[in-house]
């Protein structure tokens, strides 16, 4: 029989959260029913149905955005209530009456609660006649009360003012804590031995690590490595990770041993990441498909660091091929041929990304990657005209940052057949088109010359 629980995130990423959750569900083979059809993403709580409580304690251990889950006891505008609907639960409770040491957490969201006042709600829950001791270090059963204010965010108020005048309060028992989000400081790029100014910050990192449901046995790639941002977080979880990039310094840095195995062996995952290699994606070595679990990435888009394909941005006429053809073979200590490049637009990489996806994933492998937009012009047709047969978008999530925004794109392949290597190509113009062109101007329309 399903119990309900109560779920409080930490107050970041809010369209993250459900996303998140349906990934882990599917990792763990567990049940999910969300109470709330349409959740309000500013508020951090979220009732939610789960059969066991075993399966409380997986989802706080692997989610990033969960803090704490309870076993739900009621909620309600006034305190009257909770505690008429918490009687009326008496049955989830009672069994710790006897001799189960226990403490009272009351604290607010959006407000700080009084000592006093702590103390005074502690006291109307006397009637639940608990007889065990009173432990604030190591109690046995932690009880909690959330009263929910709105938020007064840019204005000037005594610390205490409105104190009482919650929206609702929340009661529940703590089940677990949210241990996944000592990973963020675990993965924080500061404290990384090799990066980037391109690194992905650790918590996003981590939050598209769950969305390719890592976990060991299973092998990733990303096809746009950089620094390796994304390869810790899916190690630490114990998949096997390939990266590639057309640049291999990024990967390699300085030093002898390459910048990404030194910081895989800071957090004891080198062993896990299989190889590194340089490569122009739409010129791939790979022979044969359907051997990835996921592959997940964040292709540059222009801003810090242009995406690039192999080639050059005017070709060259034949009249100089010849000079080309009749280069002598290269010395012991001639510099290693760096080839040519030009750009590779946007809109034209996210289309070849999901047909290479398609090509060289398993039957329901994941494609995990970040896709800038403009927010004005964003529809979400933009996504879907991504998309080739045989593929499917399973979660779209924003990070706005006012006038665009990245959003976290998770795509699965739903098909059996076996694919031939892409050939790369495009006719419909979305709107992540010109990306770093409109970025640079500000978002501004551009203004045609006269």
């Amino acid at each position: 029989m399903a119990t309900q629980y109560l779920i409080f995130f930490a107050q970041t990423h809010h369209d993250f959260r459900i996303p998140e959750l349906q990934s882990l569900s599917e990792l763990y083979s567990l049940k999910i029913d969300f109470l709330e059809e349409n959740p309000d993403p500013t508020r951090p709580f979220m009732i939610v149905n789960l059969e066991s409580e075993e399966h409380a304690y997986l989802l706080a251990s692997r989610s990033i955005l969960i803090k704490a889950v309870y076993e739900y006891y009621g909620h309600a505008a006034t305190y009257e209530q909770v505690h008429a609907i918490n009687l009326e639960n008496r049955s989830k409770w009672e069994k710790y009456i006897p001799d189960t040491s226990f403490k009272f957490i009351i604290t607010g969201f959006n407000h700080t609660i009084p000592q006093r006042r702590q103390r005074e709600v502690v006291e109307t829950f006397s009637y639940m006649g608990f007889l065990g001791k009173i432990d604030m270090k190591n109690p046995e059963i932690t009880l909690a009360c959330y009263e929910e204010y709105d938020a007064k965010h840019g204005t000037t108020r005594a610390k205490h003012e409105g104190d009482g005048e919650f929206k609702q309060v929340y009661f529940g028992r703590l089940v677990a804590t949210g241990s996944a989000r000592a990973l963020i400081a675990m993965f924080d790029v500061k404290k990384r031995s090799y990066y980037g100014n391109t690194s992905m910050e650790a918590e996003i990192s981590l939050l598209m690590a769950n969305q390719t449901l890592a976990s060991p046995g299973k092998l990733m790639y990303d096809p746009f490595m950089g620094t390796g941002s994304m390869a810790y977080p899916i190690a630490h979880f114990g998949a096997q990770m390939i990266g590639s990039d057309i640049d291999g310094r990024q990967m390699r840095g300085k030093e002898k041993t390459p910048g990404v195995l030194r910081a895989a062996s800071q957090y004891g995952v080198e062993a896990r990441v299989i190889d590194l290699c340089t490569f122009d994606i739409t010129n791939h070595p790979w022979r044969c498909g359907e051997f990835f679990d996921a592959i997940i990435t964040d292709p540059p888009y222009g801003v810090r660091a242009g995406a690039k394909r192999l080639g050059r941005k005017q070709e060259l006429p034949p009249t100089n091929w010849q000079p080309i053809l009749n280069t002598v073979l290269p010395h012991d200590h001639d510099q290693p041929y760096i080839p040519p490049t030009k750009p590779y637009e946007l809109s034209k990489l996210a289309v070849d990304l999901v047909l290479m996806a398609r090509y060289l994933l398993r039957h329901n492998g994941r494609l995990v990657f970040f896709l800038p937009t403009v927010n004005e012009e964003y529809e979400e047709v933009d996504i879907h005209t991504m998309l080739c047969s045989g593929m499917e978008v399973v979660a779209n999530s924003l990070q706005d940052f006012g006038s665009w925004g990245r959003r976290l794109v998770t795509i699965r392949k739903t098909t059996k057949d076996a694919y031939p290597p892409p050939s790369f190509s495009r006719d419909y113009t979305p709107a992540h088109k010109d990306f770093r062109e409109k970025y640079f101007r500000g978002f501004k329309p551009e203004i045609s010359g006269s």
